[in-house]
């Protein structure tokens, strides 16, 4: 009679192979894991990053001159400038900005509402503008000396003055100029 002997190679060897691949299945779904996890904080990194460059950056930019007029008074009575869109900017909303005019002495502030202002389009005077300030298009914008917001600080000769353009979203845009030595009545004077 013969002696049956028992032979368990076979099965150690599909033993093997089973935790093998529970260990490749195991590793598959833990580097799904920790690769999502590090797609999605590039992601979250590269907009903070597009965020905070929109923010830091101005919207706006000044493009010409600025230029005030004289009153009989000797002081200035209006502040006039042009604004465009900065380069790369996305489109600015001019009935959020707000504009702030300063002296060493005082401060008035001034909605868009409150100043006059007349839309351009390719040095073209446009008369119905959306009020959203886009790729080639510039706006004059006339601070008056006295209106429903109030009244314009008192700018003398040779006074240091700040108007600062203050978009919804980006940084603000100072514009700091000095008064000219001499102002006459009904007389327009760029500044620097």
């Amino acid at each position: 009679m013969s002696k049956l002997v028992k032979n368990e190679d076979a099965f150690t060897g599909l033993e093997a192979a089973i935790v093998l691949i529970a260990f490749i299945v195991v590793a598959a779904v833990f580097s799904y894991v920790m690769l999502g996890a590090g797609f999605f904080a590039t992601g979250e990194a590269q907009r903070v990053v597009d965020t905070g460059v929109a923010q830091a950056s101005s919207a706006v930019e000044l493009s010409g001159p600025v230029i005030v007029n004289g009153s009989a008074d000797g002081n200035v009575t209006d502040i006039r400038f042009f604004l465009q869109l900065a380069a790369g900017g996305a489109p600015v909303d001019m009935q959020k900005v707000i504009f702030t005019v300063s002296t060493a002495k005082n401060m008035t502030t001034y909605q868009y509402a409150n100043v006059s202002h007349t839309w351009y389009q390719d040095g073209v005077n446009k008369t119905d503008m959306n009020e959203l300030l886009e790729r080639f298009e510039t706006v004059q914008i006339v601070i008056p000396g006295e209106n429903d917001a109030g009244t314009l600080p008192v700018i003398e000769p040779n006074d240091r003055f700040t108007v600062e353009v203050k978009p919804d979203v980006g940084a603000r845009l100072p514009i700091n100029r000095i008064a000219p030595p001499d102002l006459k009545a009904s007389h327009k004077y760029e500044v620097y």
